[in-house]
């Protein structure tokens, strides 16, 4: 704590939730994550540790001072380049089958080397503890809602896909697929674009990516500069509106529409692959695209993954990366020599979606109320379909190249 005068911000807010679930928002990594920032790690103990940082590259590093559990929390808060340590105390109580919420940012000094710190810490409270309210009463994270979209996928970008695609940059975010109809399509950008610089800002890696869109709304316009190959262009990119869809507040109910939208993709996939040989499945249209059988391979993983993610939050247990952490080739080949026919590998995949429902449906009901995981995995996996349908495009575009088309 800084010596001499100091001043405290103080903050109010009404939580339609009961005071445990609150506590929870700022003792679990995974529940602090949800409202506040973008990577956490907490060990809740007096002593213990808590760490947020965000994608901006601000981070805050302390301790937790007091514990009462459902009533109170007290930390230490020390963030990049601010001039000393203050503290954060939260005060839960019950008010009308919800949680009164009294926060105070403790110790922050008066002179000018703190003018630019109050500012972001009152901005930053007000629009965390509104968030916090959303995320724990309706699931919904207005980070997330209010973001614009691209309109785009993204793919793995390292020095060698920078060598054979002839981009002279080792760093940016390549583009996988466009959706049609949304900014990055009407602008002109296309697969294997490599975008190194958005909004004014570097663009090195997917974290720094939604950094460049913080502050950003659907219909702003901003400045992208990409690499198509050597050839360095800039665009100007209209910033699309987020589709939002309906969340079944129910477990069976979202088991049961991912499994329809399963079957819908299904009848699709044994269509395109009616006749197809086992050479033509392995047939790699050029060194860096996929067989059919390696984007197979792709949507397993994916669907592991998604269980692995479903995992991690019922146990309220997060894996962070630093950076999206992309496909392993290894592993993909991995996959195709454990089922190395097209058969076994397209059993193999509807096992792994089976199994994806099989565990949407047993979702326990005290998880189904913790609103903010239960609609972030509701959310991306009704998602799931385009993901799909640009990799059914993939392989019917390796199909055709393996027909000599």
């Amino acid at each position: 704590m800084m010596a001499g005068e100091t001043q405290t911000l103080i903050f109010e807010k009404a939580i339609d939730v009961p005071p445990a679930q609150v506590y929870r928002a700022f003792t679990n990594s995974t529940a602090l994550r949800e409202w506040m920032c973008n990577i956490a790690t907490t060990d809740p103990k007096v002593g213990g540790r808590v760490y947020m940082a965000w994608n901006s590259g601000f981070y805050t590093a302390g301790h937790y001072n007091k514990l009462e559990k459902d009533q109170e929390i007290a930390f230490t808060w020390y963030g990049r380049g601010e001039p000393g340590i203050t503290e954060v105390v939260v005060v839960l109580a019950p008010a009308d089958g919800g949680t009164r919420l009294h926060l105070e940012h403790r110790g922050l000094g008066t002179n000018e080397e703190w003018a630019s710190m109050l500012r972001e810490a009152r901005q930053g409270w007000e629009e965390g503890l509104g968030n916090l309210a959303s995320v724990l009463e309706t699931g919904e994270d207005l980070r997330f809602i209010n973001r614009p979209m691209l309109g785009i996928g993204l793919s793995d970008f390292d020095e060698k896909i920078a060598q054979q695609l002839g981009v002279p940059v080792n760093v940016g975010v390549r583009i996988d697929n466009t959706i049609e109809g949304m900014g990055a399509a009407a602008a002109g950008l296309q697969a294997n674009d490599v975008i190194v610089s958005m909004a004014n800002v570097p663009v090195t890696d997917y974290p720094s990516l939604i950094a460049a869109l913080s502050g950003q709304k659907a219909g702003d316009t901003v400045e992208v500069i990409y690499y198509r190959g050597a050839e360095k262009q800039t665009v100007n990119m209209k910033l699309s509106r987020r589709p939002l869809r309906e969340i079944p507040w129910d477990a069976g109910t979202l088991a049961e529409a991912v499994n329809k939208g399963n079957a819908e993709f299904n009848k699709m996939l044994e269509e395109l692959l009616k006749g197809v040989t086992e050479e033509e499945a392995s047939f790699k249209p050029t060194p860096t695209e996929w067989s059919i059988k390696e984007v197979i391979a792709h949507l397993i993983h994916s669907e592991r993954g998604g269980q692995n993610d479903v995992a991690d939050l019922l146990k309220g247990q997060e894996r962070i990366y630093d950076d999206n952490p992309g496909n392993v080739q290894a592993h993909v080949e991995a996959t195709i020599a454990t089922y190395p026919t097209l058969a076994s590998i397209l059993a193999e995949y509807h096992c792994a979606l089976q199994e994806t429902v099989e565990l949407l449906a047993r979702l326990p009901d005290e998880f189904v109320m913790r609103k903010g995981s239960f609609w972030r995995i509701a959310y991306n996996i009704l998602e799931d379909p385009f993901h799909k349908q640009t990799h059914l495009e993939q392989m019917r575009a390796a199909l055709q190249a393996a027909r000599g088309g």
